[in-house]
């Protein structure tokens, strides 16, 4: 997850689709059956695609990185409006750009929640906090509102039996998740999530303790997607077959090799792309927490998503339509079919 404002979350989500609405040319380079996708890539870290691509699952396809993206949602923005060719984002940010009648279309899944990847909440030794019910009242430090971590606080809440007014009485601050632990410490924030390297290395500090988890809440469950334009796939079906099919199997790769032999592969593609970055991140890498064959996308993984943007009001029910917002049909690393 990445750190914007629940305003700029809502800002980019509608802006997309009137980029989209307005101008009809989201289609990446309108060449049918193009061979190079421009994509946005993330600092110290290699995405399913990018692994894919060092793999040769891709076969001839290039991926072209055009920089790093600043968020979720700000990726499948760049996608919608044309200026990438493909995008990936939190299932709730892909279900809200549809909403506002962004013609995308979810293929696979590429990040996600299991056993071993996960974001918990979590409160120092002594805290006082012991139930949902003694949230009440206390500063929650998160990275993103109106996100991933933001709705499994409300669905936390809601499965314990508190009440919308209730639940907002639980203060939501946004913090950079590199200082999310330090806030905690130190009482500037009563719960704190953390998730990955930062979680790790709180832990071996001591002193903290997990109240929940995504993965207690759900268990097993893929949290994002790619998205490419419905026009980009009409011109281009043989490339998002190629593309959506090797993203599966760098998925089931990752899954069923070796951890270290995982890492010293990712570490690799770090170290060869040449962008200055640093690849100490990479020794905690667990996995991408995408436990369905081939990074398959079921329904339920969207729904969840729109009933919550659909309880805080950000969409009206049945304003996106989730059968028509993804598909398997290019993911021959899946069984096929919805």
């Amino acid at each position: 997850m990445h750190t914007t404002s629940r305003r700029t979350f809502l800002a980019l989500t509608g802006l997309s689709a009137l980029a989209v609405a307005g101008c009809g040319t989201a289609s990446g380079s309108g060449v049918r059956n193009t061979r190079t996708l421009r994509y946005q890539g993330s600092a110290g870290a290699v995405s399913p695609a990018e692994l894919a691509a060092a793999l040769g699952h891709l076969e001839d396809l290039e991926l072209k990185w055009v920089g790093n993206t600043i968020s979720g949602p700000q990726d499948i923005q760049s996608a919608a409006s044309g200026q990438t060719d493909f995008g990936g984002a939190f299932n709730g940010a892909v279900v809200k750009l549809a909403a506002r009648k962004a013609p995308i279309k979810a293929v696979v899944s590429y990040y996600g929640t299991d056993k071993d990847t996960f974001n918990g909440f979590y409160v120092t030794e002594d805290s006082p906090i012991r139930s949902p019910r003694d949230l009440l009242g206390k500063k929650v430090g998160m990275n993103t509102l109106g996100a991933h971590h933001e709705a499994m606080l409300d669905i936390y809440l809601k499965q314990h039996g508190l009440s919308r007014a209730e639940s907002e009485r639980v203060e939501r601050i946004v913090i950079p998740p590199v200082n999310t632990e330090q806030s905690l410490r130190r009482g500037q924030i009563e719960v704190g999530v953390l998730g990955g390297i930062l979680r790790d290395k709180a832990l071996d500090a001591g002193g903290v303790r997990k109240l929940f988890s995504d993965y207690d809440l759900r268990g097993a469950f893929s949290a994002g997607t790619y998205v490419f334009t419905e026009r980009f796939i009409e011109q281009n079906p043989e490339t998002v077959r190629t593309f959506v099919t090797g993203v599966g199997k760098a998925l089931d790769w990752s899954r069923t090799t070796p951890r270290d032999e995982v890492v010293a592969r990712l570490t690799e593609i770090v170290e060869k792309r040449g962008r200055n970055e640093s690849t100490d991140p990479l020794k905690y890498w667990r996995s991408y927490g995408v436990s369905a064959p081939g990074g398959r996308i079921a329904a339920k993984e969207l729904t969840v998503w729109n009933d919550w943007l659909s309880d805080r009001g950000d969409v009206k029910p049945g304003q996106a339509d989730i059968d028509e917002l993804y598909t398997n049909e290019f993911n021959d690393a899946a069984t096929k079919g919805r």
